[in-house]
């Protein structure tokens, strides 16, 4: 059973890692503030986005998340609002390319970051959708084959990793995962950034390219289905 547990727990930890790695929308945002602020502004940013994780997963719990995917007209206006926020963001890195090159109008308003995260995953049609389906299905016993689901490499891994869902276990270990990530990917970043002077404005300027292909690509989604 304590062998079965710690298995478990693992497999979430490596699906939580699997879900907060590759590149998207919330990894542009943990960039942008670790380069620019320090660890603390990255790890901050980080937390927002998995305390929307957290949102979700009692939403879920609740059966509203449910709710909302019975509503394509919801979802899809929802995904809009990703997409317009998205290009919020992505007008703000760009003045981040701007201060990363002007070291003496630097901000360390670490908590400027949890707050951008945290909106812009509450309106993440891909932090949306992994709780309509995915996660929706993690509460509930039975099995689940978790690196399937993993963006775009999840076929090649499908198979790899089936474990029992409905357990507690499998949930704090996905958290854990990416408490590891929002921890491990900041550090990365501000070692990186010491040694190379112009990473800086390079992330910056990467974040926001990152956001605004993404913000552009929500709306025209939103726009596909509302019409």
């Amino acid at each position: 059973m304590v062998l079965q547990t710690v298995t478990t727990f693992g497999a979430g930890m490596i699906f939580g890692l699997a879900l907060a790695a590759p590149p998207g929308p919330m990894n542009a945002i943990i960039a942008e503030e670790s380069v620019l602020r320090g660890w603390w502004a990255g790890f901050r940013a980080g937390l927002g986005a998995m305390t929307a994780d957290f949102c979700f997963f009692v939403l879920s719990l609740a059966g509203v998340v449910t709710l909302l995917n019975r509503q394509p007209t919801l979802r899809a206006a929802m995904i809009g609002v990703g997409g317009v926020v998205m290009l919020y963001f992505a007008y703000g890195a760009v003045h981040g390319v701007r201060e990363s090159l002007s070291p003496e109008t630097k901000t360390a308003d670490g908590g400027s970051g949890f707050r951008k995260a945290f909106v812009l995953a509450l309106t993440n049609p891909y932090q949306i959708l992994f709780w309509l389906t995915v996660g929706v299905g993690l509460l509930r016993p039975g099995t689940h084959d978790l690196l399937a689901e993993t963006p775009y490499v999840g076929q090649q891994l499908a198979g790899t990793l089936v474990v029992q869902t409905g357990s507690a276990a499998l949930l704090v270990g996905l958290f854990a995962g990416i408490v590891v990530w929002i921890v491990g990917f900041p550090a990365t970043l501000v070692a990186a950034r010491r040694r190379v002077d112009a990473l800086a404005p390079l992330v910056a300027a990467g974040s926001a390219l990152v956001l605004a292909g993404f913000g552009v690509a929500f709306l025209w989604d939103a726009s596909s289905a509302l019409l």
